[in-house]
């Protein structure tokens, strides 16, 4: 894309995420930098984002915070850096939040994905 033509290699679990078009909010943007993000990469910050922070994100969310971080390093200290959490997490159930998918594609499954849930029995008979 900052070359001046579309180049979509590979696939990535995060859907929208290389398109072979360019839509009419970037037809005409200048774009400064552009990075290649794999998908673990994007879904290790987004499963940090859920266990550190309570935030249940989606896979395009975990390649906008890599892009914002490779940004940090390269510019160092003392800049400010916004990016956009563009995908709420709850649409990615049966992919992102699924061990045996990320198995399938050799991507990292945190350990309490699979760790056994410890709910209290609510129905249980108080008096018992």
């Amino acid at each position: 894309f900052t070359t001046g033509e579309l180049k979509a290699e590979g696939s990535s679990i995060s859907e929208g995420i290389g398109q072979g078009r360019i839509t009419a909010n970037l037809e005409d943007a200048p774009i400064d930098r552009a990075w290649r993000i794999g998908d673990a990469q994007a879904v290790e910050i987004v499963f940090d984002l859920l266990k550190e922070e309570g935030l249940c994100m989606g896979a395009s969310t975990g390649v906008n915070i890599a892009g914002a971080m490779e940004l940090a390093r390269e510019m160092g200290p003392g800049h400010t850096i916004v990016t956009v959490l563009c995908d709420f997490g709850s649409r990615y159930q049966s992919r992102l939040y699924n061990p045996e998918f990320l198995r399938s594609k050799d991507l990292p499954v945190p350990d309490w994905m699979e760790a056994p849930l410890n709910v209290p029995d609510v129905t249980a008979d108080a008096e018992a």
